[in-house]
């Protein structure tokens, strides 16, 4: 582990005088059944060590079998990210000992993978496009996870013992690796950022996995060097490893660029190594050094057979992909009738799912949008989460945008059922029955409500009589603040005028 320490360069500065150049390598899991290589079931959240087999522990004598799904799903993949597909490929064993990888090898693809020589291009949040070249996209199987108890921030550093669970190990994997992304100079997080986002839509879409980062069933390593000019060698990289959200990648690449830069100021060489991400400082640490692939003793292994994907089923698979995000989005903007800005502005708040969703479920799309990026998005911001991770579905979005359209609540009656909801007080119709919130629009009351108004105003009358209209609005605000925003404005007013005329 290295120690090496600097003091920061400030973001502008270093893009100034560095040329930045990132690597991604993103990792999905696969949403099949079962494990990359034996029957054992593929769970989250179960008892530690149930979902075994002897495969999955590494056991003498136990010969693995290819997941059929999985190599379907991988392929899938790569179509989507516009890669040929082998012909022919093999797996290979990639040696290491870890405790979480019970066999001290990981079975892997190294010089043959599935997919390769490919490309997808990203759209930015100006709207402008950015492409990113794809080196490969390869199948192999996830490790085990390693707890580590009593030291600090759950890292081995420090820990009295450590607990293995291998349900996750054996669970089908595809890891995408990009070439070098070049050209994308002080916009390089944001690069990060919506290629890793771009890809878990896909995932999505595919339907290969549930691509929820907070599950880590998506993460990306990201690799980052500095040189002096565009022309100028590339530089010595690290790579930040496991970074599970969409924001942290982009955090993560501006620190490294920071830190980085901080290094060559002072004359120090960048050491090539693996860090970690600490979401909380929204800093990076030195991990180990980094291997190069002769470090690991690849070669092919002897218990599988290589896969040869026949053509007609490729193109089979191709011919019945789903339609991708890009196009999908083209799609919903021109059925919504929203402008280029406002459908950037919900893709860069991560709101085009949701919006879909609620549309799907009865609203119209000015109300889901209104929602989402209003009240919604302002919630999201103040504390601290994504649109997604509110306490708030759709169907339930939908349901408030009803009961507006209905009159029965209005907007600021709305603002506080959708705070009842957050608080999981119910659906919508169930918080409004519950606060007693529902507009007052019963004739009599309100009525009532005017003629205290008006005794308290007693020269308003004579205002709007004089051609003053816009008098009315003391009564209205006076009947509103009665009912404590339940009245039916639109309904006083007419009353009030039809009154004093």
């Amino acid at each position: 582990m290295s120690t090496q320490t600097v003091d920061l360069v400030d973001y502008d500065d270093a893009v100034t005088r560095y040329d930045p150049v990132i690597g991604i390598e993103v990792h999905v899991e696969l949403g099949t059944r079962s494990k990359m290589f034996d029957g054992a079931p593929q769970t989250f959240g179960d008892e530690p060590n149930t979902a075994v087999t002897p495969v999955s522990l590494g056991l003498p004598g136990a010969l693995p079998v290819v997941n059929r799904t999985a190599v379907e799903y991988a392929v899938r993949i790569g179509l989507a990210l516009n890669c040929t597909i082998a012909e022919s490929c093999r797996f290979a064993r990639k040696n290491y000992f870890y405790p979480d990888v019970p066999k001290n090898f990981q079975t892997s693809q190294y010089d043959e993978p599935i997919a390769y020589d490919g490309h997808l291009d990203i759209e930015l949040e100006d709207g402008s496009t950015f492409r990113v070249e794809i080196e490969r996209a390869h199948m192999e199987e996830d490790a085990g996870k390693n707890t580590h108890v009593g030291g600090a921030g759950g890292r081995i550093q420090g820990a009295d013992y450590s607990l293995v669970d291998y349900n996750r190990a054996g669970i089908p994997l595809v890891e995408i690796v990009t070439r070098p992304i070049e050209g994308a100079g002080d916009r390089a997080p944001e690069v990060a950022r919506v290629y890793v986002n771009t890809l878990r839509d896909i995932f999505r879409a595919l339907g290969v996995s549930e691509a929820r980062m907070e599950r880590g069933n998506v993460r990306a390593d990201v690799n980052l060097s500095l040189r002096p000019t565009p022309e100028s060698p590339l530089g010595t990289r690290t790579e930040t490893k496991n970074v599970n959200s969409f924001r942290s990648v982009e955090r993560a690449v501006r620190y490294e660029i920071s830190r980085q830069a901080a290094v060559l100021d002072a004359g120090a060489a960048v050491i090539q190594e693996t860090r970690h991400w600490h979401e909380d400082t929204g800093t990076t640490s030195p991990g180990r050094v980094k291997s190069d692939a002769e470090d690991y003793r690849y070669f092919p292994e002897p218990d599988l057979v290589p896969l040869a994907p026949p053509r007609d089923w490729v193109e089979d698979i191709r011919a019945h992909l789903p339609e991708l995000p890009v196009a999908r989005r083209r799609r919903l903007q021109a059925d919504w009738g929203y402008s280029d800005a406002e459908m950037r502005d919900l893709v860069n708040a991560g709101a085009g799912e949701l919006i879909e969703a609620t549309v799907t479920a009865g609203a119209s799309p000015a109300a889901a949008r209104k929602w989402w990026m209003g009240e919604l998005a302002r919630t999201a911001k103040a504390d601290g989460v994504s649109l997604e991770e509110l306490a708030i579905t759709p169907a339930q979005v939908a349901e408030l945008a009803a009961l507006v359209e209905a009159g029965r609540i209005n907007d600021k009656l709305a603002r506080q059922v959708v705070g009842g909801v957050l608080a999981g007080e119910g659906s919508p119709e169930q918080v409004v029955v519950a606060r007693g919130l529902e507009v007052v629009s019963d004739d009599g009351a309100l009525d009532a409500a005017i003629d205290e108004a008006l005794a308290a105003n007693p020269d308003v009358v004579e205002k709007i009589r004089g051609g003053k209209v816009q008098a009315a609005g003391a009564i209205v605000g006076a009947v509103m603040k009665a009912t404590r925003g339940k009245a039916d404005a639109a309904r006083v007013r007419e009353l009030l005028l039809e009154r004093i005329g």
